[in-house]
């Protein structure tokens, strides 16, 4: 999947706990209010919404096997890691090890990279106890000390998993197309133009970002982060 696509899951899915936002009707209530194209967006999705994923671990996991890869590809590449690690917890990715991670399609970078996630929770260097607590930008910083977890991949645990309401992931190549084609007429839009346009969703960019995603690919697929 190319760094910043995004696709979300509308159904139940059976690997994974799922949530439901419980701020997501006000925010589509308000964003509809204020946004125009938000007013237009928003019906065509009826009651679709985000689906979060409940389990910390594994979401990172996931993320970061899906990075640079299509779809199909990461979706081939974590079936097969289940199958060495049906339950997918730290000790079960420190014990396969990376010759294992590595014969289910993972590179030998990303095999670091997921030993590395599976070191951290392991050792308990992240708190992951405290996250429902912390601010955005403080589960951010201690995110990205993990290898292979940039500020993007960060981003996308706020919205999947903390199911954060005011994200907004300007690294995010979806995000900028969505903005694009329908505040632009499919005008190329910089960082500058997103933040200007994403002002009017406060707090609830994170269910913009959503709908714009939507917007480029209605039909329901499962998600990777």
């Amino acid at each position: 999947m190319a760094k910043g696509v995004i696709r979300m899951v509308t159904s139940k899915m059976a690997d994974a706990t799922v949530c439901i936002p419980a701020y997501w009707h006000d925010a589509k209530e308000e964003l509809m209010k204020r946004d125009r194209i938000m007013r237009r967006l928003i019906p065509q999705f009826g009651d679709m919404h985000l689906i979060g994923r409940g389990e910390a671990f594994t979401t990172l996991v996931r993320s970061v096997i899906g990075q640079q890869i299509s779809v199909k590809a990461a979706d081939s590449v974590w079936q097969r890691v289940l199958e060495i690690c049906p339950k997918c917890t730290p000790v079960q990715i420190l014990k396969a090890g990376n010759d294992k991670l590595s014969s289910c399609g993972l590179s030998k970078r990303k095999a670091e990279y997921v030993l590395d996630l599976a070191d951290h929770f392991k050792a308990k260097r992240v708190h992951v106890d405290k996250w429902s607590e912390m601010n955005d930008e403080d589960v951010i910083s201690e995110l990205v000390q993990i290898r292979g977890i940039g500020r993007w991949t960060a981003e996308m645990f706020l919205i999947f998993n903390l199911l954060r309401p005011n994200i907004l992931p300007l690294d995010d190549v979806g995000l900028l197309k969505g903005i694009s084609l329908n505040y632009f007429s499919g005008e190329p839009v910089s960082r500058s133009d997103a933040r200007e346009v994403a002002a009017n969703w406060e707090p609830w960019r994170t269910v913009a970002t959503w709908y714009l995603w939507r917007s480029l690919d209605a039909a329901p697929v499962p998600v990777q982060y």
